[in-house]
């Protein structure tokens, strides 16, 4: 077997004496998308390996080694695809409903969240969907971390999620990511009334090799777009929001002085 799974990707494309565009073709994808695959710029979604196996002929090898294979079943079925390209953008834009940004989650506000859900998990199903949520935030290990910007919503700052206590961590969590400039972060403010940006959580995702994306995500509903014409109005939404939000500075300011603080003096 190749060292990568791209190559072997590869290998077993040419061995069944397909080009590119022939695999495209019975996979349901297309040639770029094998294209970057077999060149290690992109991880396939599970629905994906799954239709290259079945062209391919090689059973289960390609879903079961493909790498984000350990957190099927543990992340939403629609934000599959959405998560591997998030892995791979060079500019994020985040906005999110009710509460944190996902990347931005420390675990305890992570498992505050997910203990919310319903029907409930059980200790073992939100101990692994924990994990999966903070894998995310690995983004900001690498070498060359994307560009991260982040609108909060101010009532995701006051909403008291998993108490004072988790709450003061989570915001010193983002309040040290934007001082060490790995994100950039507004606030959204409340005076501002209804918002076009609060329809949905909103991630706009830009990369070296291929057109910029965005997903969107409602109760238990989530959608990739890549449209360029829908792609570009929800660039729209989100930089009308900026332009609506306070500086960073001043942005920054609010979370130190009024929420931070004050969910400390209270825990």
């Amino acid at each position: 077997m190749s060292s990568t799974y791209g190559e072997w990707l590869k290998s077993a494309r040419e061995a069944a004496g397909l080009t590119q565009q022939q695999l495209a073709t019975m996979a349901l994808m297309t040639r770029s998308h094998i294209s970057h695959i077999e060149a290690g710029r992109r991880v396939p979604s599970e629905e994906d390996a799954r239709r290259l196996d079945l062209a391919l002929g090689t059973g289960n090898v390609l879903t079961s080694f493909r790498r984000g294979a350990e957190d099927d079943g543990v992340l939403a079925d629609y934000f599959g695809a959405a998560r591997h390209l998030e892995q791979q953008a060079t500019m994020i834009r985040e906005f999110a409903l009710s509460f944190l940004p996902g990347i931005l989650q420390t675990e305890a506000y992570a498992r505050a969240v997910l203990g919310m859900a319903f029907p409930p998990l059980s200790p073992t199903e939100c101990d692994k969907a924990v994990v999966a949520r903070l894998k995310r935030a690995k983004i900001f290990e690498g070498a060359k971390p994307p560009v991260v910007w982040a609108i909060l919503d101010e009532a995701s700052l006051r909403r008291p999620i998993g108490g004072p206590k988790v709450m003061a961590e989570q915001l010193d969590h983002i309040i040290e990511l934007t001082e060490a400039k790995l994100i950039r972060t507004h606030v959204l403010p409340m005076s501002l009334g209804f918002h076009s940006l609060l329809e949905s959580m909103l991630t706009l995702m830009w990369f070296d090799d291929q057109p910029p994306v965005a997903y969107s995500e409602g109760v238990r509903v989530g959608k990739l777009h890549d449209s360029p014409a829908v792609v570009e109005a929800l660039q729209s939404r989100y930089a009308l929001a900026l332009s609506d939000s306070p500086s960073r500075d001043n942005s920054l300011a609010e979370v130190k002085a009024t929420t931070a603080k004050g969910y400390r003096e209270h825990g």
